[in-house]
This record gives C-alpha cells, structure tokens and sequence, in this order.
C-alpha cells in the first residue's frame, strides 16, 4: 500500500511521539506533530520535574532501527549496577546482570532534542504552543487551538495520541462509551535534587546507579555526561515522614544529616532545589480501548507506568517499533495493523505496570536485606550455570528484549515461587553453594 500521501497526526512531541514521528516518516507518512509545549530546544520547561531516564535494550533496540544508537550513545552513560549507601555511608555495590550488561543514564532533555532534530531532517513538521482542544474521532479531524483566538481543524488519515500520561486524546476517548479507564497515584511523591560536578569531576562512582535505601523512602542518583549527578527523592507525601512535615530549612537540613549523610555533604545547594523544586506525583494509568475508528494511543497516554523498573521510556519505544512491525508484516494496512497493536501489546503493558510496582518495595526496602542479597546471589550462580534455561527477572525485562513483558513476568512468577522453596532449606546461608542447581531449574518446566 502506497504511503505517500497518506497523512499522520502526531499528538505530543515527547520522547515517544518523536520516535513514532521518525518511523513513519522513514515509511513514507506525512506527519504532523502537535505540541502543547513551546520548543523545547528555544525555552526550559519543565524544571525540576525530569527524573533521569535510563535506557535499556528494548529502547536501544528501536534506536538502531532508525539509525540513531551510535548518536545517543554520545550522551549516555553507562550504569553496570546498583551502589547501595547505608545510613552510615557504607557502599555496597550489585551488578544488573552479567559482565558487560549495564543500563545507560540519559538525559529525557537532550534525548528528546536529538529525536526531534532527526525528525525535522526527514520532513516531519512539529507544530508547537498547539494545544489539542477536540478530536473527532469518527472524522479523524483534530481540533488544535493555537492561541486563545485561533483554532484550528484539519483532517488526517491517521491520529495517534502520545500526549503522556495526561492525554488530551485520551480526554476525548474517556468521553466514548463503553471506555474504561483507571488512574493509581502511590502514596510517595518525587522531589529532583542535584550533586554538581567537582572541577569537572564525578563526585561519586560514575557507573553507577546510586540508591540509598530507606524502607518507607529512597533516594536515587544518576549520572549527567557534565559530571553532576541527578538526584530523586522519594518521599511519602503525608505523615509524620513527608514532604507535608519537611518545610523549615533546619528541618529539611536535619532529615537529610540524617538520613544521606554521605550525600548532603556533597549538596550545597540542597536547600534551594528542596525548596525551588515541586513534589510531583507518580500514576500509573490503565485504559481500553487504545482504538477508536482511525485514532489510536500510545506510550504514557495509554499505560503509564511508576518509574521504578527504569521501563517507561523503554516501553514506549518498544510500542514505536512494535508498531513499524506490524506494519511491516501488514504492508502499511492500518485497518489491520492498529487493533492488532492494540491486542499485543496490552498484556505487556499491564505486565510492566504491575512489575514497576512490585520493583519500587525492591528498590526502597529489599535491596539492603541480607535474605534478599543471598536470594539474589543464587539466582546469578543459576544464571551463570544455565544461561538460557534461568534468566533472572531484572535482566528478563532489561536485557533480553526478544522476551516479553508478559511472559518475563509469568516466567518471573515462577522463579518466585521456586527460589521461596530455596530460601527456607535449613541453613541456606552456609550451604547454597552446595544445592542441586540442576535440579531446581527443572522445576521451572514443570
């Protein structure tokens, strides 16, 4: 099927409307894209409210697709593992998967800006300060309000929202029958922070993803190619342990000697971006259906996820390239292609949603539990022994990108239920080194 004149409304110039843009563009689609938000590339936005992202295999997989890995590898850097710090500054350091396996901090800003300067390169048009007003989905018109006095209508072969989490397309679908939709906002917050660079330098161990855990909170740390270190508080919003009960400098100064002392040390300006910076919630959204007549939702505007698998970009992209899949395997039939991506890729939405949960109680609670390290420790040695026959779930989701989500969190239930059994032989703690290995991974097939 001819592409050529065929036209695509893009809604929402983030990291997954400009992939998406890119893709189409490279099959032949007119694309237009309309962003509420001015040009990032001409004005900041959004200060103190990006948490660093960290790209995976299933993100960069769709990079290379549309030629771009090599580019961003120029502003990644590569995380190997999780540096633990105890209360008392203590390090400890656990490998995400195997050698030579590591996740990458990257900017969302800068990331997002080489997405749409290759996307300008391939013709696509960005239209931005254009906020979406209305859909009609029966039409697929698209109703843009340029300013308080102008608004526009034009009509498109193809719409597709990929507004975030807050979807103005989505809006239009909430108003639909038979549409069902639910938000989830966990009780914790997130707060941005910064440690600066020391004469250029990294203040902490670069290759790391920086986490000091403290069971009902965390604080996280990621790398910026400028030597500084992105920071993210999270924090309960209310109780006697919230951002409601930190508003004082002394207090804030108190909470934070406390509890990150290694890390306040390496903050002069800590007092100024608690207080600058806003406490930004964090939602999980669930909707169905993704599909109405010709316009279609994707990425955040259909399954927004918490940020605590470190997947939201990633499975964003994915849904990017899963789509130029379909359409490759369809011969660009959009009547064929948009209900089959929206029935692949559910399941593996709701999987990773579920999953970036589950990882958050990991993240803030387990990491430093010695039951949990042992548990962990096993399933490497597993890992190392069986290679294919017992991949840990982390590395499932991270690193093996041909595994879907669904099925990885299936296997993963599994190997819970397994490694249960392991962890109460008598004695564990001495004798693991001496298990049956093979043995529990024939388990998993049975």
């Amino acid at each position: 099927m001819s592409t050529k004149n065929q036209t695509v409304a893009i809604v929402g110039a983030g990291l997954v409307g400009s992939l998406l843009s890119i893709y189409l563009a490279n099959r032949g689609y007119r694309i237009s894209v309309f962003e509420r938000r001015p040009d990032m590339r001409k004005h900041t936005i959004d200060v103190g409210r990006s948490i660093n992202l960290a790209l995976s295999n299933r993100g960069i997989r769709a990079l290379e697709e549309i030629g771009m890995a090599d580019a961003i590898k120029k502003i990644t850097i590569p995380m190997n593992g999780r540096m633990m710090h105890d209360i008392q500054g203590r390090l400890s350091f656990q490998p995400y998967g195997k050698q030579g396996q590591f996740i990458n901090s990257v900017s969302r800003g800068a990331l997002n800006e080489a997405l749409i300067d290759e996307a300008e390169k391939l013709g696509v048009e960005f239209f931005f300060d254009h906020h979406v007003g209305n859909v009609n989905l029966g039409e697929t018109v698209i109703n843009v309000n340029v300013s308080q006095q102008s608004t526009i209508n034009k009509k498109f072969d193809i719409i597709i929202g990929a507004d975030g989490a807050f979807s103005a397309v989505r809006g239009v679908f909430q108003l639909t029958d038979r549409f069902d939709y639910s938000h989830d906002y966990i009780d914790q917050g997130y707060k941005e922070l910064h440690i600066p660079a020391s004469k250029g330098a990294f203040q902490l161990e670069k290759n790391a993803l920086h986490i000091w855990p403290r069971e009902s909170f965390m604080m996280i740390a990621l790398p910026n190619i400028d030597g500084s270190f992105t920071c993210t508080l999270f924090f309960p919003f209310s109780g006697p342990l919230s951002f409601d009960n930190l508003k004082t400098d002394s207090n804030i100064i108190d909470f934070f000697q406390k509890e990150f002392p290694d890390a306040v040390a390496l903050m002069p300006e800590l007092l100024s971006d608690f207080q600058k910076n806003p406490a930004s919630s964090l939602i999980t959204v669930k909707c169905f259906p993704w599909l109405r007549n010709k316009t279609l939702l994707i990425g955040d505007a259909a399954h927004a996820i918490v940020p605590f698998f470190g997947q939201g970009m990633n499975a964003g992209f994915e849904d990017c390239r899963i789509m130029n899949q379909l359409l490759d395997k369809n011969n660009d039939d959009w009547n064929i292609v948009l209900p089959q991506f929206q029935d692949l890729r559910k399941p593996d939405a709701e999987a990773i949603a579920q999953l970036a949960l589950d990882n958050f109680i990991e993240m803030r609670d387990l990491v430093a539990d010695a039951d949990f390290l042992l548990r962990k420790k096993i399933e490497a040695e597993l890992h190392e022994l069986f290679p294919k026959q017992w991949i840990p779930l982390y590395s499932m989701v991270t690193f093996y990108d041909q595994i879907r989500y669904s099925d990885a969190m299936s296997i993963g239930q599994k190997q819970k239920k397994i490694m249960d059994e392991v962890m109460v032989i008598p004695a564990i703690e001495s004798c693991w080194q001496n298990l049956d290995f093979e043995n529990i991974v024939a388990k998993l097939s049975r």
